[in-house]
């Protein structure tokens, strides 16, 4: 039971931490006003060619913009990073990962969010950049451009993300497999003929052995029978996904023990799996993976 208090008590805090980023962390004016024009990656397919492509893993943290003067969120938000973290870095942009370790979103995420940077949690942070914006080459002109950047800067929590050429999709399978097996969320492919567009592109793909989406929390049901006094699933609401609408659903599957005890609260993100849609437009099969940092990250 101590034990399991714990849990609970540990699922509790990361549940809080992440609901402020989704739902209370202040998104200021000049911040929406200069939100980075990223280049965003569409779901790779056996349909999609591959010769000519780059294969990397895909990091699970946070996006991270160096605008040349600051780090940026996805949506804009300002990272308070110590200045001893970008100190020495060039003036041209940077765009890549604030990343933790395999399986460690929740701390990169609790790190990044924090307005009051905690330097030993900033200690454990990596940024793995993966283009450089303002080049205006092909990528496979950017890669080795990128590479002189990063060994420029000579950090070594500073780290040019590794390129490898694809080559079949037998060999594809096998690195996104290895990369799953050893924690990591999936792969990234990047066209190498193409140039850094601000836009969500096919030039850009990535893979995972699975879908997942983001929804909020609209709702706690409570638990019946075994999951009494805990629990039982979640109301979720998500923005429009794939070419379908809007949709709420209920989310019941998932779960651990000590999720079901403190459960991600009203207003916070959660990131769930999927199998298509229904004919109702309804995600199949959902599952919860983890709690979501929300819009913006």
């Amino acid at each position: 039971m101590p034990h399991h208090n714990t849990m609970a008590r540990r699922a509790l805090l990361q549940a809080s931490a992440l609901y402020w980023i989704g739902s209370g962390l202040p998104a200021r004016a000049a911040d929406a006003a200069q939100a980075p024009a990223l280049m965003l990656a569409q779901v790779h397919t056996s349909r999609h060619p591959l010769a000519g492509h780059w294969v990397s893993e895909k990091y699970d943290g946070v996006r991270g913009y160096w605008d040349g003067q600051q780090l940026r969120t996805r949506g804009g938000h300002t990272i308070a990073a110590p200045a001893w973290f970008t100190a020495g870095w060039p003036t041209q942009p940077l765009d890549g990962e604030l990343w933790v370790g395999r399986g460690h979103f929740a701390q990169a995420v609790a790190t990044v969010r924090d307005q009051r940077p905690d330097q030993a949690a900033w200690r454990a942070v990596r940024y793995m950049v993966f283009d450089l914006p303002a080049h205006g080459g092909r990528f496979d002109e950017r890669i080795p451009a990128l590479q002189a950047v990063v060994q420029q800067i000579a950090q070594p929590w500073v780290q040019a993300v590794v390129q490898t050429p694809a080559t079949d999709a037998a060999a594809l399978q096998s690195q996104l497999a290895l990369t799953v097996r050893a924690g990591g969320e999936g792969l990234m492919l990047h066209q190498g003929s193409a140039r850094y567009t601000a836009q969500r592109t096919e030039a850009l793909r990535k893979l995972k052995p699975h879908a997942d989406a983001d929804g909020r929390v609209i709702a706690q049901v409570p638990g019946q029978g075994k999951l009494a006094g805990r629990m039982g699933a979640l109301w979720l609401e998500r923005p429009a996904l794939d070419g379908q609408p809007a949709q709420r659903f209920k989310l019941g599957t998932g779960f651990s023990d000590a999720e079901r005890t403190a459960p991600p609260p009203v207003g916070s993100w959660v990131t769930y799996r999927y199998r298509g849609f229904t004919d109702k437009g309804v995600p199949r099969f959902a599952s919860f993976l983890r709690v979501a940092p929300g819009p913006g990250f």
